[in-house]
């Protein structure tokens, strides 16, 4: 999960903390390299062209002889110090050396003129010693001031952010039915919010009541959708009622509208159908408990016009059909979905309708889907095959809906060339 806001803000000043004082330590430590040669080379180089002077003006002048530094030269006159080896080896130029029977490395200077060469060897350990404290001191301050400044940005950089928070804690606890957005009104927004805070919360309080107005007229379409679309078919199955009871009517006319009724009462479920998709999901449809293989029955009588003209055999195989609590027209409209689908791509062989306790099967020794096809089977309005089907691309979608709703999950397989197998799931 992706860290909120706040943390991420504290994890930004930490790494620039970090980064600030990795960067200011290595600055330091090269700044106080660089201090350290120069003040030693100016001070060797100096302590050289003084020593060289002097016995220009002298034969007799005395090499450098103090508590750090020792001077050497070559040829040299009676009384001077032997040059040891190590130093008669180095070439012109400033080294560090660690001289026979010392433990410490000295810098070295190594002076070649017409006159001979010069040999200054200088313990820089006090050089280093005070920049080195200085060096400690200045990164100690350094990162003081950088740490204290990080902690000062972000202390108001999270003031700046608490508002944002509040406000997202605050929507978090709305009802998507009826928003409660007095609650985050300007007027009501923490002391710190800024501008953007207060633009935001009136955008929210924008869309909230839009949102409030969409769901008012869901409301009032699925009210007035489940009475309008209801009242025409209440009278078209009276009337077909009223013209079965007629002993006058003929057979042929009879057989007509048994057929009109069955429309109706498929019409009728759709129509319950995506009412329940449009209520919302915590408003349960009328249930009742039913057999799932009188639903079978019903509509694989149904289907059965659809292959007359096709040598498609379809059946029924009841391994333990069951009992559900739940809304029988739901099922009926799933159902008849796949079926349809079945009849529709199945020019030879058989579908069957396989009953088990916990799961329906339908399946047809059809074309089959092929991998990519069968992935968007579920897809609203796609059709896999168009110049083959009649449908318009929402049945396996809606069906799906349906199922999800329901807790009836609907599931496919399927082989091109070999058919399709359609699984409704019923929960335990």
């Amino acid at each position: 999960m992706t860290p909120g806001l706040p943390r991420r803000i504290k994890l930004a000043f930490i790494l620039q903390a970090i980064l600030g004082s990795i960067v200011i330590t290595a600055g330091v430590l090269l700044a106080g390299m660089g201090v350290r040669h120069g003040i030693v080379v100016e001070r060797m180089q100096r302590e050289a062209d003084l020593f060289w002077t002097g016995r220009e003006a002298s034969p007799t002048y005395p090499l450098p002889r103090t508590s750090r530094m020792t001077g050497y030269v070559v040829p040299g006159q009676p009384g001077d110090r032997h040059v040891p080896r190590e130093l008669r080896e180095s070439a012109p130029g400033m080294y560090q050396r660690q001289l026979f029977g010392s433990t410490d490395h000295l810098d070295v200077l190594v002076d070649r003129r017409p006159e001979g060469t010069f040999y200054l060897t200088f313990d820089a350990s006090h050089i280093d010693r005070a920049i080195l404290v200085t060096a400690l001191v200045s990164l100690l301050l350094s990162l003081l001031a950088t740490y204290l400044i990080s902690w000062l940005t972000y202390r108001t950089s999270k003031r700046l952010v608490v508002p944002v928070s509040w406000l997202a804690d605050e929507v978090s606890k709305w009802d998507p039915r009826d928003p409660d957005t007095e609650a985050i009104k300007p007027r009501r927004l923490p002391p710190d919010a800024g501008s953007e805070v207060h633009r935001l919360s009136r955008a929210l309080v924008g869309l909230a009541e839009r949102v409030a107005d969409f769901v008012e007229r869901e409301r009032d379409f699925t009210r007035d959708a489940s009475h309008e679309l209801r009242t025409p078919l209440t009278v078209i199955r009276v009337a077909t009622d009223m013209m079965l009871g007629d002993p006058d009517t003929s057979p042929r006319t009879l057989r007509s509208l048994a057929r009109v009724q069955r429309a109706g009462r498929d019409m009728e479920a759709v129509i319950d159908a995506f009412l329940i998709l449009a209520r919302e999901a915590d408003i349960a449809p009328q249930s009742a408990e039913f057999e799932v293989r009188d639903i079978v029955d019903d509509q694989v009588e149904r289907v059965r016009p659809l292959l007359a003209s096709k040598p498609v055999a379809i059946e029924v195989i009841d391994n333990g059909s069951s009992r559900l609590f739940g809304p029988p027209h739901v099922l009926a409209v799933m159902l008849g979905n796949l079926l349809s689908n079945a009849a529709h791509f199945t020019d030879h062989g058989q579908i069957e309708v396989r009953l088990e306790v916990d799961r329906i099967e339908v399946r047809d020794s059809g074309i089959g889907m092929d991998p990519e096809t069968l992935s968007r089977a579920f897809d609203p309005f796609y059709r896999g095959d168009p110049a083959r089907e009649s449908g318009s691309g929402m049945g396996l979608s809606i069906a799906r809906r349906l199922g999800d709703r329901m807790g009836w999950p609907l599931h496919l397989q399927s082989e091109i060339g070999r058919g399709t197998i359609a699984t409704i799931r019923f929960k335990g």
